[in-house]
């Protein structure tokens, strides 16, 4: 998993609504810092949970000049579909191919719920240099991020 002071990886992949658009990482370089929240799957209690305490402080990573982007192996169609559930203001990006997932080295299996080589639960923030400022992953992916702390390290990005 890169630490603190690496290079951020780079990938493609797409937004998740049925438009389809690409999504590239380095389009959002330079424009403040990029937050990637990696986890394991829309629609599941714990990432529902994530991804609406994101979206109940999407105004503090707004202030700071942050982009936040959840990050998961879901199709495009799922992450619309949940994003639209749950009033979610910011992008999530569909890695159906693990470009970002091997990228950033956050690959679990959570067998007991039939998932197989998705995203763990984990947090990057990149600063405008594309330099990684503060990565957080979860022991198990039922936990989730510290949200103050997270808000904290986008605030000095």
């Amino acid at each position: 998993m890169p630490a603190t002071g690496d290079q951020a990886p780079t990938f493609t992949a797409t937004i998740g609504t049925s438009d389809h658009e690409d999504f590239d990482l380095t389009d959002h370089f330079g424009d403040g810092p990029v937050v990637l929240a990696f986890f394991p799957g829309a629609f599941t209690p714990p990432c529902t949970n994530e991804m609406v305490a994101l979206q109940e402080h999407i105004g503090a990573f707004e202030d700071a000049g942050a982009t936040l982007f959840g990050v998961s192996a879901d199709s495009p169609f799922a992450q619309g579909a949940f994003r639209d559930e749950h009033g979610l203001e910011f992008d999530l990006v569909s890695d159906m191919a693990r470009v970002a997932i091997d990228a950033y080295d956050v690959e679990i299996d959570i067998p007991e719920l039939g998932l197989h080589g998705v995203a763990n639960r984990a947090v990057f923030v990149i600063d405008e240099g594309g330099t990684i400022v503060h990565a957080w992953e979860a022991d198990d992916p039922t936990n989730e991020p510290g949200y103050e702390e997270l808000l904290d390290a986008v605030r000095s990005a």
